[in-house]
């Protein structure tokens, strides 16, 4: 089956039209074109399909579900051009990642997908903007190694929201450096266990972003003293319901916005205790929220 190139920009997305049929992608919602050289598509990384997968050896009903995701990998290299190669039905979810990241991210998709990534593109673009600097709890010291790529993998996974430096930075309280006195390279060849030393240091009380109710979503929360945009990543392929979410930090006026249901309410918004607690209607692929500050307790 011929596929096509979708070239996901920061801001809007465009096409590269070689072997697919550029009518009815523009009748699928998708509306902006590009071209990439062979050349240019080789030279960009090459990215894992998002989503749920088995692991072999490791089959279980107990056993949380194994996560494939991409935002650790954008956060390492935000600079870095990406692309993807889905099957059909992984389109809409590889574009949102993309966008909530805002990776420059190239993506072979099946022709049988382009309705639901049309109707992807067309909802993002519809979004408020919303550039915004990523908030993080921690930092991890970057050496260019496997096993603290790893360790970055699992941080994301349990929404433990890092930022990648050079050097021990006097900003965070915790400084991840594997290899160091304190985070032996020993403990990190169980990332794991090694995340769970992490968050206990940390504290859930601390953390800028919980998510209760499901293991399969992830967020990148933005925002500076006035408000947060918060993305939220279903990488489950069944729709949640009764999403509940904690922000540190009192905000009110919040708003989502949900992939396939528009401009939603949130429901049951608490503020207390210094933070902010909701629930989404749903959730199927993808959700925005908005939130303005009552009083900023952002880093």
């Amino acid at each position: 089956m011929t596929s096509l190139i979708l070239l996901l920009l920061a801001a809007l997305p465009c096409i590269w039209t070689q072997g697919a049929n550029r009518a009815a992608l523009e009748a699928a919602g998708i509306k902006r074109f590009c071209a990439l050289t062979e050349a240019e598509l080789a030279a960009r990384e090459a990215l894992p399909t998002p989503g749920v997968t088995a692991r072999a050896g490791l089959a279980s009903p107990t056993r949380s579900p194994w996560i494939v995701a991409n935002g650790w990998r954008f956060t390492r290299h935000p600079a870095m051009k990406y692309v993807y190669d889905v099957p059909a039905g992984k389109a809409a979810l590889a574009a949102a990642e993309a966008f909530a990241y805002g990776a420059d991210a190239a993506m072979k998709i099946d022709p049988a997908d382009a309705p639901n990534l049309g109707a992807m593109l067309t909802f993002l673009e519809g979004l408020p903007a919303a550039d915004l600097p990523p908030i993080a709890d921690l930092a991890v010291v970057d050496d260019g190694s496997p096993v603290t790529g790893e360790v970055m993998n699992l941080l994301a996974r349990r929404n433990l929201l890092f930022q990648v430096v050079q050097a021990p930075s006097a900003r965070f309280r915790l400084n991840i450096a594997v290899g160091s006195a304190a985070y032996p390279r020993a403990e990190a060849s169980d990332p794991s266990a090694f995340a769970l030393k992490i968050r206990r240091q940390l504290t859930d009380e601390e953390r800028s972003l919980r998510v209760y109710g499901s293991e399969v979503v992830i967020g990148r929360l933005t925002g500076d003293t006035q408000r947060v945009r918060l993305h939220l990543i279903n990488y489950g392929g069944r729709e949640i319901e009764g999403l509940r979410i904690r922000l540190r930090g009192a905000y009110r006026n919040g708003e989502a916005y949900i992939a396939g249901s528009g401009r939603v309410a949130l429901d049951d918004q608490v503020v207390a205790e210094g933070a902010t607690e909701f629930s989404l209607p749903r959730i199927a692929t993808y959700a925005a929220i908005d939130l303005r500050a009552e009083r900023s307790a952002l880093r």
